[in-house]
C-alpha cells in the first residue's frame, strides 16, 4: 500500500491510500487502526508522508561510500541524528544557510525506514515486525559544518532547516518485503550522480533496528535513515556542493521519486 499526506483545500492534513490510480482518504491512526475510505482525496499540497516522533541516523553504511570517504565501518552502526525542523516536503526548497552561513551543503539519497509501534531491545529475527513502511529520503548535509566547524560531531552539520526531505509517499512493508534489495540512486539537474542498490549496506534495516532498539525505546513515528551510496558531492573532483537553482531528485525502486528545489535562505 501507497500512503501519503496532504493538506486539502480547507488547509486540513489528511492520510490518503492509492488503489487504482486514485488516492482515498484514510480514517483513523496509520500507527495502530485505520481504514480506507471512498471518499477521494482532495489533495491541495503533498507534504512529507509522516511527522517524524524522532529521526535517527546511520553514518557510514554503504561499503562503496566509505571507502569514497575514506573511514572504516565499525562493529557497530554510527548514530547521529536529525532534528524534526529539519523535514522537508516533496517539491519544497533544500535551503541552503547564509545567516550561519555553509558553503558545502551536500545531498545523500537514502532509504527511510518508519516505525509502527513502540520497541526496545529488539531481535534481529523481529525487527521487521515493528516497520510500518519506507520512504526516500535526502540527508542533506552541510559538510562544513559537520567536519570542520562542529566540534568533531555530526549533528550541526545535519541539523539545519529542511535538511530532511521525506517522500513522496509511504510504501508498507506488504509491497517491499525485502529492504535490502532496492535500486537507489539521485538525480541532480538530470544527471544520475549516485546509482546504487541496499544491498550494498553493511548493516541492513534489521540490524540497524535490533542496535537502535538496544536499551533505547524506538516510538511509533521513528524515522531511521539508513545511510548512503557513493557518489556524494563531497567526493567529486573538484567537489560539487548545491547551489540555489539545483534540483534534486531522490528514486528509490517500489516507492517513487522525491524532488526538491535548492534556493539560499533570505536572511
Amino acid at each position: 500500500m501507497k500512503i501519503i499526506r496532504y493538506r486539502d483545500g480547507d488547509d486540513n492534513v489528511h492520510y490518503a491510500a492509492e488503489r487504482d490510480g486514485t488516492h482515498f482518504k484514510i480514517a483513523g491512526d496509520i500507527y495502530t487502526d485505520f481504514t480506507i475510505t471512498d471518499e477521494a482525496a482532495d489533495i491541495a499540497k503533498l507534504l512529507a508522508p509522516v511527522e517524524p516522533t524522532a529521526i535517527l541516523c546511520v553514518g557510514l553504511n554503504y561499503k562503496e561510500h566509505a571507502e569514497e570517504a575514506g573511514m572504516e565501518v565499525g562493529d557497530n552502526p554510527v548514530l547521529f541524528v536529525k532534528g524534526i525542523n529539519a523535514v522537508q516536503n516533496p517539491d519544497d526548497p533544500i535551503v541552503v544557510p547564509k545567516f550561519l552561513e555553509s558553503e558545502e551543503v551536500d545531498y545523500e539519497c537514502e532509504l527511510a525506514v518508519v516505525i509502527k509501534k513502540a520497541c526496545k531491545n529488539v531481535s534481529r529475527e523481529d525487527a521487521l515486525e515493528y516497520v510500518l513502511g519506507y520512504t526516500c529520503s535526502n540527508d542533506v548535509s552541510a559538510r562544513d559544518w559537520q567536519l570542520k566547524k562542529g566540534g568533531g560531531q555530526w549533528c550541526r552539520g545535519k541539523f539545519f532547516d529542511t535538511f530532511g526531505p521525506l517522500g513522496p509517499c509511504l510504501v508498507t512493508t506488504d509491497e517491499i518485503t525485502d529492504p535490502g534489495n532496492l535500486n537507489i540512486r539521485t538525480i541532480l539537474n538530470g544527471n544520475v550522480v549516485q546509482d546504487s542498490n541496499t544491498s550494498d549496506m553493511e548493516f541492513d534495516v534489521a540490524r540497524i533496528i535490533e542496535f537502535l532498539s538496544g536499551s533505547t525505546t524506538l516510538l511509533p513515528g521513528t524515522v531511521i535513515l539508513t545511510g548512503t551510496p557513493p557518489g556524494v558531492g563531497m567526493s567529486q573532483d573538484p567537489p560539487r556542493w548545491l547551489k540555489e537553482g539545483d534540483v534534486v531528485t531522490i528514486e528509490i525502486e517500489g516507492i517513487g521519486k522525491l524532488t526538491n528545489p535548492v534556493e539560499d535562505e533570505k536572511i
